[in-house]
């Protein structure tokens, strides 16, 4: 049988040349929905070289707030604002990149949680009930105003949307553990993903280490993955196909030389191929009993926090996850309001995971990273909502080797700008680098005569929420 398959599409090859047989070829199997590793932007690749030193987290899940959520309202509670409501104070700078009016007090009361007294507000109950395992940072800085810029800076280290992101520099570093998946998984809710695919662009490394989407709208995992089964071909002779293609290039090569785009593409078909046994089961969030499901949530973000830790049981390096569609947390009007009504699932879905993975013993070697592409102005706008602040705002860490119970950081007493201990996007990055085993100056690669890295010529690792 196999001897007739061959004898069959080797007379089809030379009909119609072979390259117009590869691209049918990949119009087929290879179209399951990796378009993402079948970019024309290719590389040549380079091994991963593994870690520089023994590492604290094996895996990081990024959990995303898209539109930059309040921290005035969240974790950083300024009664001062309450004391000048309406005024704009001297002693501080409040000028934003649009008008804006005095002072915005937060109608949340905030309390203190956990062994060491960490402020958390009402908003969330659920994760000041976890406040013991994250490491708050008050005093994040960013250096650009606009949701585009801020996001690509937060996800590449730099404000253009060319450079590779941070879950392609980790899947370039350490290379992929389940060789049946993805080893860079984002979850977005949206059919094309939020922003294209600049958000998890693999830029100037290989190509395969791009970022590989998911839309965890869908609880369907054969809707969630299009076209991952081939209806028409068994796995047989799907293997067949496969293994007379890489004969075939083997012959090209030997007459040609290395051709790092037709290598990309057999690779990306070859994963395809893998995932068709495995990725059916891992992104059925179904087969979870029904009382994990219900303490997730039934939201799309309770969907992708889910998934992630499934995704981190079966050995996928990163998992960025996208509260969305939209850009929900851009709150310039009704912004209390808003929070009341986005803060309880985002809060129930969140705090779950990071119990979810401390019940399983995952926490410790899973890094998890919440935030947005920057915060929220203390001052008004149109009244009743909140303008961006690139200038001082909040994130948080746990796990992978990061103390918990603990605040690092402030911004001044409006919560306007960090003024101790600040924090940029590059230190951010340093760490989270850190974690997975990577002197961040030294994870490097060669291109167009430089050696670039994810945090350009900055950043620090901050020590000081190391264990």
């Amino acid at each position: 049988m196999l001897k007739t398959v061959q004898s069959t599409q080797c007379s089809n090859i030379q009909s119609m040349g072979r390259r117009a047989f590869l691209e049918r070829l990949c119009g087929g199997l290879g179209a399951v929905g990796l378009t993402g590793m079948l970019a024309s932007d290719l590389r040549a690749s380079n091994i991963p070289f593994g870690p520089h030193f023994a590492p604290s987290a094996k895996h990081v899940i990024f959990l995303f707030l898209t539109g930059g959520p309040s921290h005035i309202d969240m974790f950083d509670p300024k009664p001062a604002l309450q004391k000048y409501a309406g005024q704009r104070p001297d002693s501080v700078n409040l000028r934003t990149e649009r008008m804006t009016g005095g002072l915005l007090p937060s109608p949340f009361k905030f309390q203190k949680y956990g062994q060491n007294g960490t402020e958390i507000s009402e908003l969330l109950p659920n994760l000041a009930g976890c406040v013991d395992e994250l490491s708050v940072i008050r005093s994040m800085y960013t250096f650009n105003p606009t949701h585009t810029p801020a996001r690509n800076l937060i996800h590449s280290g730099n404000i253009a949307s060319t450079l590779p992101t941070l879950g392609a520099w980790l899947s370039y570093g350490l290379g992929n553990e389940n060789e049946n998946l993805p080893g860079f998984v984002v979850l977005s809710p949206e059919p094309g993903g939020f922003s294209g695919s600049s958000l998890w662009r693999s830029g100037f490394l290989p190509t395969k280490h791009q970022g590989t989407h998911f839309n965890h709208s869908e609880t369907n995992p054969e809707k969630m993955i299009r076209y991952i089964q081939n209806n028409k071909l068994n796995a047989k002779i799907q293997r067949d196909q496969l293994d007379l293609l890489t004969s075939l290039n083997r012959e090209h090569q030997s007459n040609i030389g290395e051709d790092a785009f037709l290598e990309a593409r057999i690779e990306a078909m070859e994963t395809a191929y893998r995932m068709q046994f495995e990725a059916l089961d891992v992104f059925d969030i179904k087969k979870e009993p029904e009382n994990v499901r219900k303490e997730y949530g039934s939201t799309f973000f309770a969907n992708g926090c889910l998934l992630a830790r499934r995704l981190v049981e079966k050995g996928v390096r990163y998992i960025h996850v996208f509260y969305g569609p939209g850009q929900p947390w851009d709150d310039h009007k009704d912004i209390n309001k808003n929070l009341r009504n986005r803060c309880p699932d985002m809060d129930q879905a969140a705090a779950a995971l990071l119990r979810d993975l401390k019940q399983r013993g995952l926490l410790e070697e899973t890094l998890v990273v919440w935030g947005g592409e920057f915060g929220r102005t203390p001052v008004s706008e149109s009244g009743n909502g909140r303008d961006h602040n690139p200038f001082g705002f909040t994130m948080w860490m746990a796990g992978g080797g990061i103390k918990g119970g603990m605040t690092y950081g402030s911004t001044d007493d409006f919560g306007f700008q960090a003024v101790e201990n600040r924090v940029s996007v590059h230190d951010l990055h340093a760490t989270i680098l850190n974690q997975l085993g990577f002197d961040h100056e030294h994870l490097t690669y060669r291109y167009a005569g430089r050696d670039f890295r994810l945090t350009d010529v900055h950043g620090r690792v901050l020590s000081e929420l190391i264990r």
